[in-house]
C-alpha cells in the first residue's frame, strides 16, 4: 500500500528539484546583480538626468507602442481565432516573424523602411515627420518586436469565448461590430490585458532593433550598453538595477490592475 506513495513522492521530488534549478538559473544572475549594487550607487544614478530621461523614454515609448498597435493587433487576434481562410497558417507564421528573426536584422529592416529613402520615411517626411533618432522611431522599433505577444494573447482570449454567445447576440439583433465590442472583447478582456502588459514589458527591454533607428534619444538598454562600454561594469550595473526595479514595479502594478479588472468581471 505504501509503495505507490513512495514512487509518487520520488517523482514529485524530482519535478520540484528540476523546477528549482530552472528558477535558480533565472534568479541567480539577477540577485547577484542586485547584491553587488549599494543603495548609495542607486541613489547616485537616480539623480542623473540622462538616466531619468532614458527611463521616461523607455516607459513612454513602450506604452505608446502598446496603445497604438492594440487598435489593429486585437482585431487581428479575433480574425485568427474566429475566421477560417486559405492562408491562415501563413498569417500565423508572419505574426511570429518578429520573435524568430535576429533583432539586429529587424533593426536594419526597419531602418530601411523608415529612413528618408524608405516608403514610410518618405510618407512621413511629406508631412514633416521623421523616425530617425526620434521618440516615434523608438516606438516603431518597440512595436515591431513586441506586437506578437498581444496578437497571440488576444487570439487565445477570443478562442476561449463560446461562439454560441456571439451567435445569440446576433440573433437578438446586434450587429457584428456590436457583438465584438460588447460580447467578445469583454469576455476576452483578461487575456487581452495580459497581452498588452507583456507587449509593454517586451518593448521596454528592447535594444537591438532600437539602436539602428535611434541611438539617441537613448532608451535605458542603450544607455546601459554605452555606459558599460565607456565606463565599465561599476557604472552600468546600478543603472541596470534601477531600470530593472522600476520595470518590475510597473509590471507588477499592471498585473495587479489586470487581475482586479478580471475579478470584477466575474
Amino acid at each position: 500500500m505504501n509503495q505507490p506513495s513512495e514512487k509518487i513522492s520520488f517523482w514529485t521530488g524530482g519535478l520540484y528539484f528540476l523546477s528549482g534549478l530552472v528558477l535558480l538559473f533565472i534568479l541567480a544572475p539577477l540577485v547577484g546583480l542586485v547584491l553587488d549594487t549599494s543603495p548609495s550607487e542607486l541613489a547616485e544614478v537616480s539623480r542623473h538626468e540622462e538616466v531619468r530621461s532614458s527611463i521616461l523614454i523607455s516607459v513612454g515609448a513602450a506604452m505608446a507602442a502598446t496603445m497604438l498597435l492594440s487598435i489593429a493587433a486585437i482585431p487581428l487576434g479575433y480574425v485568427l481565432a474566429r475566421k477560417s481562410f486559405r492562408f491562415k497558417p501563413v498569417v500565423n507564421a508572419i505574426v511570429d516573424l518578429p520573435i524568430v528573426i535576429p533583432h539586429a536584422a529587424a533593426g536594419l529592416a526597419l531602418l530601411a523602411w523608415v529612413s528618408k529613402d524608405g516608403w514610410l520615411g518618405v510618407l512621413a517626411g511629406s508631412v514633416g515627420l521623421s523616425f530617425i533618432s526620434t521618440f516615434w522611431g523608438i516606438t516603431i522599433a518597440m512595436a515591431f518586436v513586441s506586437v506578437p505577444f498581444l496578437i497571440h494573447a488576444s487570439r487565445e482570449g477570443f478562442s476561449a469565448v463560446p461562439e454560441r454567445l456571439e451567435r445569440t447576440a446576433l440573433t437578438l439583433g446586434a450587429r457584428p461590430h456590436q457583438v465584438f465590442f460588447t460580447v467578445s472583447v469583454p469576455l476576452a478582456r483578461r487575456q487581452i490585458l495580459s497581452g498588452m502588459i507583456m507587449m509593454w514589458a517586451r518593448g521596454m527591454s528592447e535594444f537591438g532593433a532600437i539602436v539602428f533607428i535611434a541611438y539617441r534619444p537613448m532608451v535605458t538598454p542603450v544607455l546601459i550598453w554605452e555606459w558599460f562600454g565607456t565606463y565599465g561594469m561599476s557604472y552600468a550595473r546600478p543603472v541596470a538595477v534601477l531600470f530593472m526595479s522600476i520595470s518590475l514595479v510597473v509590471f507588477a502594478l499592471m498585473r495587479w490592475v489586470a487581475s482586479r479588472n478580471s475579478y470584477a468581471d466575474r
